[in-house]
């Protein structure tokens, strides 16, 4: 018995916009305490980790470990054909497929051929962050466009009082800095001064995934180590993000 039914297809798109950033191919694991989703990009650079608890659906009934693998993209463009104000309910059949019913004045029901369900699961880094830098989500967005502009990198290097973002090209250099009282930055928090360097085509498609669904940016780092963002999306609990760092000469 699976069913996990939203008031909008916004959250849907939520997830499958930010695990699509990433990969092809998505299992999908169903629980009594909800979904989950854990998956890493072909080259091993980004990890994406997401929790939906069953108290942020609508309607959410599972009494054993269901995993369910679905092509993202053929996923994605149902989600898509609901409205906004359209409830979405996915449920599995006995016949091994998914349907995706949708309406809300006028219904639609979809029955989408499952994948294989790949067996190995992605353990998550342990890590130690040294620095918390929490931002409303669509000033992230900003700062990274900003950075784009003149370099496919950027380094993030921050104290008790500001961080900066920069980077550098060919024909140039870019450098924001925002310090604590700065709109947009929420909070701040330095352990010890750090700086790291991270790729920008990554976290620029990760940002423009989820940051149409608002909300803030937790970005935590230390020194040449990985980054782990988590997005706090309404409606679906934890999207956690973490990118290695990149190796400068």
């Amino acid at each position: 018995m699976f069913v996990a039914k939203t008031k909008s297809p916004d959250e849907w798109r939520a997830v499958t916009s930010a695990i699509s950033t990433l990969v092809d191919e998505a299992t999908f694991e169903a629980s009594v305490e909800g979904i989950s989703f854990r998956g890493m990009d072909p080259s091993h650079v980004a990890l994406i980790d997401i929790h939906w608890p069953n108290s942020a659906f609508d309607e959410y009934d599972c009494d054993e470990v269901v995993k369910f693998g679905v092509r993202v993209d053929e996923f994605s463009r149902l989600i898509k054909r609901a409205d906004k104000k359209d409830s979405v309910e996915i449920t599995m059949g006995q016949d091994s497929m998914l349907y995706i019913k949708i309406s809300s004045g006028y219904k639609k029901e979809y029955k989408m051929r499952l994948i294989e369900s790949s067996s190995s699961s992605t353990p998550l880094p342990k890590l130690n962050f040294n620095c918390k830098i929490v931002l409303a989500s669509g000033a992230f967005d900003k700062i990274l466009s900003d950075v784009q502009v003149l370099s496919e990198y950027i380094s993030i290097d921050s104290n008790s009082k500001t961080v900066q973002f920069s980077g550098k090209g060919d024909s140039g250099e870019a450098n924001i800095i925002l310090e604590s009282t700065n709109e947009g930055l929420e909070e701040l928090t330095v352990k010890e001064d750090s700086k790291a360097t991270y790729s920008l085509d990554y976290l620029s498609k990760i940002i423009k995934a989820i940051s149409n669904s608002g909300g803030t940016i937790s970005a935590e780092y230390s020194n040449k180590m990985p980054l782990r963002l988590e997005f706090r999306v309404a409606n679906v609990g934890r999207i956690h993000f973490y990118l290695a760092p990149r190796v400068q000469d």
